[in-house]
C-alpha cells in the first residue's frame, strides 16, 4: 500500500474527541510514513490501522489517498536495492554508522549483521528503525542487535515485529517471551499472524512453564480462553490451589463447560461444581458429558 498519510492543515485537532490510539497515531502522521512504517511503529494490524485511518478520513482530520501528495523519495526497500546495495558490506557498516533519513530507514533491510549493528550505533537510530529490522531482517545476530536495547526489546511494535519474523532465534524468543504471563503465550500460539515455528515455540513454553507458575494464573489461563488452552495442555494436572480458584467461579459458558468436560485432567471437585451450575442442571447434553467424565462423582 503506498498510501502516506497526512494530516489536513486547517484543522483544530485540540477539539477532536480521540481515543488513545487515535492520538497516538495522529502524532504519527507526518506524510513520510507509509501503511507498511505505521503499522510498525504503532504495533496495531493491517486491519485495524486501515480502519482508524479511513475513520479519520471520515471525519476529516487525515487527508484521503486521492488527495494525498506523492511520496517525495523511493520506498526503503528501492532505496537500498537501486543505490545502497552495491556499496561493499564494510563500506554500507560505516555508512549507517552516520546516516540520516531516508538513508538509514533503507539501511535497516540490509541482510548483513554487521550493517544492522551499524544502525543501532548511530544516534539517530530510534523506535522505527527498531521495528523495520525487526520484521525484515533474516539473520538471529541481526535480531539480537534488536533486543539489546531494553527499550526496542520492550516496545509493543519491535515485539510483535519479531513475533511474525520467520527467522526469529529461539533462544531469542525465549529471553522476550518465557517469563510471560501463560495468557500471552496462548494467544501466541494461537495467532494466525505468526509463523509454524514461533507458534510451536509458544506452546513449548506454555507447556513447559505452566506447572511453574502461581495458581492464580493458571486458573486466569484457562477461564479467558474459555478452557481452548487444555487441548495444549494435554497429560498435565493442576493442583489444589487452582482446582479450588476455579471452583469459586460461576460458569455460564457452555463451550467452557464442554471444553472442561472434555479434559480428561479435570480434577474431581471441579467437575462435581460443575454439576452444580445452574446452566448444567438446565441443558441435559451437557450434565451427560460432565456425568460421564471418568473423574466425576455423580451426585445421589
Amino acid at each position: 500500500m503506498s498510501w502516506r498519510p497526512r494530516l489536513r492543515e486547517d484543522v483544530d485537532y485540540s477539539g477532536l474527541s480521540l481515543d488513545t490510539w487515535q492520538s497516538f497515531l495522529l502524532s504519527r502522521l507526518d506524510g513520510q510514513l507509509g501503511f507498511e512504517d505505521l503499522g510498525l511503529l504503532t504495533g496495531l494490524g493491517p486491519e485495524a490501522l486501515q480502519a482508524m485511518l479511513q475513520d479519520m478520513v471520515a471525519k476529516g482530520v487525515v487527508l484521503p489517498e486521492a488527495e494525498a501528495p506523492p511520496a517525495a523519495s523511493l520506498s526503503h526497500r528501492a532505496l537500498f536495492e537501486q543505490r545502497l546495495r552495491a556499496q561493499s558490506e564494510d563500506e554500507r557498516a560505516a555508512l549507517a554508522r552516520k546516516a540520516a533519513e531516508p538513508d538509514l530507514s533503507a539501511y535497516c533491510l540490509d541482510p548483513m549483521p554487521q550493517v544492522i549493528q551499524g544502525v543501532f550505533e548511530n544516534p539517530r537510530a530510534g523506535l522505527a528503525h527498531a521495528r523495520l529490522v525487526a520484521a525484515h531482517h533474516r539473520t538471529a545476530a541481526g535480531l539480537e542487535q534488536v533486543a539489546a536495547n531494553a527499550a526496542f526489546a520492550g516496545d509493543a511494535g519491535v515485539r510483535r515485529a519479531l513475533l511474525q519474523n520467520p527467522l526469529l532465534p529461539a533462544s531469542l524468543f525465549r529471553r522476550l517471551w518465557g517469563g510471560r504471563r501463560l495468557h500471552e503465550l496462548f494467544l501466541v500460539a494461537e495467532s494466525r499472524e505468526a509463523p509454524e515455528q514461533t507458534r510451536s515455540m509458544a506452546k513449548e513454553a506454555l507447556r513447559g512453564g505452566f506447572n511453574q507458575r502461581a495458581a492464580d494464573e493458571k486458573a486466569e489461563l484457562i477461564l479467558r480462553t474459555e478452557g481452548r488452552c487444555l487441548l495444549l495442555l494435554a497429560g498435565l494436572t493442576v493442583d489444589g490451589h487452582t482446582t479450588q480458584l476455579l471452583c469459586r467461579h460461576n460458569y455460564t459458558s457452555t463451550l467452557l463447560i464442554q471444553n472442561l468436560a472434555r479434559w480428561s485432567a479435570a480434577p474431581p471437585p471441579l467437575l462435581a461444581h460443575l454439576l452444580r451450575q445452574e446452566s448444567v442442571r438446565r441443558n441435559v447434553q451437557l450434565r451427560l458429558l460432565l456425568e460421564r467424565h471418568p473423574n466425576a462423582k455423580v451426585p445421589g
